[in-house]
């Protein structure tokens, strides 16, 4: 079997547009230690003025409009890091669960499902759930297809 082809040749990658490599820089260094101390020590040079400005109204509409911009920017390069990092994940239990023997190909790509298919394949393993309960180990089913069949013929050997 031919593996799938990827969109790009393997040792060719696709360029990241400039505004990617930027906010992926940007996640990367606001997650230092360095950008912590730098914020703490922007709120203590912040704090330290106060005396100086009467602790006016413009000194505080100066911290208040910073940290404001500075959160509002953060929530996008953050929601950018979790996307990346879901996909990631995603891709990796997707190859797991198409890689291991007795696993419901059904899950891969389960998060592109609705909610009524998501709550129906928990209804379904729910059923795997019941059935499972019945076996004497915790090893004794791996997927509901063969729970249901182990179960049916469980049920035939007792009539």
């Amino acid at each position: 079997m031919n593996p799938v082809p990827l969109p790009y040749p393997h040792d060719a990658k696709p360029r990241e547009t400039f505004l990617a490599r930027l906010s992926k820089k940007a996640t990367d260094w606001t997650g230092t230690s360095t950008a912590f101390a730098l914020a703490a020590l922007t709120i203590i040079i912040w704090l330290v003025t106060g005396p100086f400005f009467g602790f006016s109204d413009t000194w505080q509409l100066v911290i208040n409009t910073s940290t404001t911009i500075i959160t509002f920017l953060m929530v996008f390069l953050i929601q950018r890091s979790q996307n990346k990092d879901s996909r990631a994940v995603h891709l990796k239990l997707n190859e797991l669960v198409a890689a291991v023997g007795g696993a419901s190909n059904r899950l891969i790509n389960v998060e592109e499902l609705t909610e009524a298919e998501v709550q129906m394949l928990h209804v379904h393993y729910c059923t795997l759930v019941m059935l499972a309960k019945g076996d004497k180990r915790l090893t004794d089913s791996h997927s509901v297809e063969e729970a249901a069949a182990r179960h049916a013929e469980k049920k035939r050997g007792d009539t």
